[in-house]
Order: structure tokens, then sequence, then C-alpha cells
């Protein structure tokens, strides 16, 4: 049921996506992704099932993933001017996957 659950919040997001971009306010379908459903979602997993000093690495390292999303913005910023739509996304893409590979890289070093 949890997992039903969980895919109809994903969906019902991905709708609110879809109407709010094609209303005279289309930038705000740039927000909704950044609801933390999925972070609400994973925040109430690690708290239930680990200690709270695991939900608050859990929240720091989100703090520190937001730098890749920022990649994955600023990226797709510039390649929109020199690619066609589809190639920039997937450029942007890498490069979010590039930082994030970064980012763990660093966090379990810094961690062990």
């Amino acid at each position: 049921m949890g997992l039903l659950l969980k895919a109809l919040i994903g969906a019902s997001v991905v709708v609110l996506i879809g109407i709010l971009s094609k209303t005279r306010n289309y930038y705000i379908a740039g927000l909704i992704p950044l609801f933390p459903t999925f972070a609400l979602i994973a925040h109430y997993i690690v708290g239930k099932e680990r200690s709270i000093e695991a939900l608050r690495t859990t929240i720091i390292f989100g703090l520190w993933a937001i730098i890749p999303y920022f990649i994955y913005l600023i990226s797709l910023y510039f390649f929109i001017e020199h690619l066609r739509l589809s190639q920039a996304l997937v450029a942007a893409v890498v490069c979010w996957i590039i930082a994030a590979w970064i980012l763990i890289s660093l966090w379990s070093q810094w961690n062990s």
C-alpha cells in the first residue's frame, strides 16, 4: 500500500507540473520539483528506521545535494543556447551525474 501511495504522489506531481506549464505563470512549474515530496518520504523512512543522528546526517547531505542541481540548472541554461533541447537536457543531466558522483565521493572520503 505504501508503494502505491508513493506512486500516486509522484504521478500527482507530474500532472501538476503539466498543468502549470500551460498557464500564464508557466515558470512556477520549475518550482514544483523542488517541493520536498521525496525528501519527506526519505526523511520519514530514515527517521523511523535509523537513529536521529542518521537523520541529521541525511539532512546535512541533502544541503550539499543542492550543488548538483544548481550545476544542472546552470549548465542547462547555457546548453539550450547551443544545442537542441533534447541534447541540452541530456548534457545537463550528465553534468548533474558528474557533480553528484563527485559529491558522493567527497562525502564518502570525508565521513570514513
